[in-house]
């Protein structure tokens, strides 16, 4: 038996005659680009998450990108300002940072949830912050009442990347839900610009990719809900933002052959917009199978040497897109799973501030992020994995051979 990290064929398949449906309506349609697939699935995902606008890009990486220079081009941001980011996220958080020329700020995450320690970040914030990036890592809700109290306190802009969480969910805490209404005095080196708030009270639970002012979201192949190819969304409740980011990814037009701002080609395909809108439909139970393995993952793995991350308060705050786990001898246990037929992957290897196109990060210290980046491993998790493969993937683990 090889159990596989994720086999995409097997999760695909279970849709193969919802997609080939799908694929004849568009094919037969003759548009491919800009048409009734994509207006459909980003009503469908809007309601899904809870805002009022998505927009459909052509991958993740775009939709972080694009929402930060809609910012600039919106006056709300310029080149040099300061974005707290957390210090072991994939490079692509960072990278939508510096291509829009502003300064990313990296920032240790918690060592027990791997998620942004929120501790750390009014420490970081300066006369030149202008937004925070939370990561939901994992598929782990990375937001707590204290990142959206520092963002309403400075009037910074709240930025999700939810590129691996979607489905994922957040629960305010009574009594500290602040009103979109509210607007606390404005720091003397904070900007005056409005910030939203979405957190409001009367809502039992909140979708990541709402709970900011904007939010990226990748549907590469191997997530939770992933196309046949590149694909991405931005989510938004702000009007200006959305009509901006939409006119960006258009080639900086909003009207054929007008265009307003120096642009880029990133829309969303037809084809793509079609399967997403038939694999949205079993997101929910997707998760649920996830949650089912993580769950017994947490129940049966006991090994001295293997860290699992705390669980959350609430299983509904994680969609568990990867279920890491922490050795110190991670490159011995990697090599231990695989010669019992069991698939890892390493998330990820190198932090940013160690690769070579941060290279003026190579000095600094962050003892938390370079922990994670030796000692990550991730266990298979999908929603195809067997009962069988769970528990073979569990006592080969908690067999992993001791050595000093």
């Amino acid at each position: 038996m090889i159990v596989k990290f994720l086999d995409l064929k097997a999760i695909n398949d279970r849709f193969a005659d919802d997609i080939s449906h799908a694929f004849s309506q568009v094919t037969s349609s003759g548009w491919y680009l800009q048409g009734e697939a994509g207006r459909r699935f980003e009503e469908q995902y809007a309601h899904y998450i809870g805002t009022t606008h998505c927009i459909g890009v052509a991958n993740g990486l775009d939709a972080l990108t694009l929402i930060y220079r809609a910012y600039i081009e919106m006056g709300a941001m310029q080149p040099g300002d300061e974005v707290i980011v957390p210090a072991n996220t994939y490079i692509a958080s960072i990278l939508a940072i510096t291509e829009n020329g502003l300064k990313p700020i990296l920032v240790e995450p918690r060592p027990d949830t791997l998620q942004i320690d929120d501790r750390l970040i009014e420490q970081a914030i300066t006369a030149r912050t202008r937004s925070i990036m939370i990561v939901h890592l994992y598929g782990r809700c990375a937001y707590t009442e204290r990142i959206g109290q520092l963002c309403r306190t400075y009037h910074l802009k709240l930025v999700e990347d939810n590129a691996q969480a979607h489905g994922c969910c957040y629960f305010p805490e009574k009594g500290t839900a602040a009103s979109p209404t509210d607007s606390p005095a404005t720091p003397a080196h904070s900007p005056a610009a409005p910030t939203h708030s979405s957190l409001v009270t009367r809502h039992s639970s909140l979708k990541t990719g709402s709970l900011g002012d904007a939010a990226g979201h990748s549907f590469y192949p191997g997530k939770n809900l992933g196309a046949l190819g590149d694909a991405g969304a931005v989510t938004t409740d702000d009007e200006e933002l959305a009509e901006t980011v939409r006119s960006l990814g258009n080639y900086g037009s909003a009207r054929k052959y007008v265009f307003q701002y120096k642009g880029r080609n990133s829309r969303l395909d037809e084809l793509q917009a079609a399967v997403l809108s038939v694999k949205l439909r079993r997101l929910d139970e997707d998760n649920s199978l996830r949650r089912q393995v993580a769950r017994y993952y947490y129940e049966h793995i006991s090994h001295p040497l293997i860290e699992l991350p705390a669980p959350t308060a609430d299983e509904q705050q994680n969609v568990y897109h990867i279920f890491p786990i922490l050795c110190e001898q991670r490159d011995r246990l990697q090599q231990h799973l695989a010669v019992h037929s069991v698939q890892t992957l390493i998330h990820y290897p190198i932090p940013p501030h160690r690769q070579q196109c941060y290279s003026e990060w190579a000095a600094l210290n962050l003892p938390v992020t370079e922990h994670i980046h030796r000692c990550e491993l991730s266990l298979p998790i999908s929603p195809v994995l067997s009962a069988e493969e769970v528990r073979h993937v569990v006592e080969t683990v908690n067999s992993f051979p001791f050595t000093n």
